[in-house]
């Protein structure tokens, strides 16, 4: 079966990378929920291509009406503009959301993580980033496809 006509959340559609997926995977054929901390920012910008929900990343009672019935959820938040804690508050968020979304029969999560190599010493944030793709495999999804994903990784899978 195609991947089309099938249910995707993206969230973060007000950000930069989530406000410019919402057309084109409705162009292609996909059912698109938009998912937004402000839904009345989010409806004005897709409401005539996507349903709208009401979604914070840090408040888990919003993840149930944003993941059901979704096949495919493009996880696009970060919390580091709400906290210098942001690292944790991320480790939260995605452990509380893939739980979440296993729950519901989520199949697939595709997390744009940051770039950067394994070894050596990352920034804060970019190590915030590959952390949270790790708890985001890790929490039990069937899938888990990830942007940052390195030649290793993907030889290995190729593998199995």
């Amino acid at each position: 079966m195609s991947d089309r006509g099938r249910l995707v959340l993206v969230t973060g559609v007000t950000g930069y990378i989530g406000g410019r997926l919402v057309r084109p995977l409705a162009a292609a054929g996909y059912r698109v929920r938009a998912a937004a901390r402000k839904p009345a920012v989010a409806a004005a910008r897709f409401g005539d291509v996507a349903e709208v929900v009401a979604f914070d990343s840090l408040d888990p009672t919003t993840y149930a009406d944003a993941v059901e019935g979704v096949d495919t959820v493009f996880y696009l938040v970060r919390s580091l503009s709400t906290s210098r804690e942001y690292a944790r508050l991320d480790r939260e968020a995605a452990s509380a959301f893939a739980r979440a979304a296993r729950e519901t029969g989520v199949r697939r999560i595709i997390y744009l993580g940051g770039l950067g190599q394994q070894v050596g010493t990352l920034s804060e944030h970019l190590g915030s980033r590959q952390e949270v793709g790790r708890i985001l495999a890790e929490e039990g999804l069937r899938r888990l496809s990830s942007a940052r994903r390195s030649s290793s990784d993907r030889a290995r899978s190729h593998s199995r």
